[in-house]
């Protein structure tokens, strides 16, 4: 008869179980409210953010958004041969691509605005107000005090 492994505490009782799981359910209402899109949430936070800083360059962009460079650039490729965002070569560097989103990339972001605000919502709904604004500033704080651990650390500073 085999013996169960010493385990410290039940998996229901694990938080990054109920992040990972959250992480999988957000993901899931993103796609299905976006679903006519064919844009992930990499891919939108990719675009939103360079909306709102155009001319970044790919490694700021990655720190910006907390993802790995290198898959990061295959994101940028797919949104490229979209024609929702196009490098532009630095006037400073020419070893450089600045990053800017197309009108078309634009034309999307104004389209998947309502749908990624109701995607929140949906994540959101069983807690009433205070319970969100709560939940908000509780998970801002533990990923800024965790930041450093991540295997590709969010950085604003750059």
């Amino acid at each position: 008869m085999s013996e169960k492994p010493e385990i410290a505490q039940d998996l229901t009782e694990l938080p990054g179980h109920y992040i990972r799981r959250l992480q999988q359910i957000a993901v899931g209402l993103f796609m299905e409210e976006t679903q006519d899109s064919g844009i992930t949430p990499v891919q939108y936070a990719a675009l939103h953010t360079v909306a709102m800083h155009p001319g970044l360059d790919q490694s700021t962009l990655a720190a910006r958004i907390g993802f790995d460079t290198s898959t990061l650039g295959g994101v940028v490729d797919r949104l490229q041969a979209r024609g929702l965002m196009q490098r532009k070569v630095a006037p400073q560097d020419r070893r450089v691509r600045l990053l800017h989103v197309t009108a078309e990339g634009k034309a999307l972001l104004a389209q998947l605005a309502p749908e990624v605000l109701r995607t929140q919502q949906r994540i959101l709904a069983p807690l009433d107000a205070p319970e969100q604004a709560e939940f908000l500033r509780l998970l801002k704080r533990l990923v800024e005090a965790n930041n450093d651990a991540s295997r590709a650390p969010r950085s604003l500073d750059v």
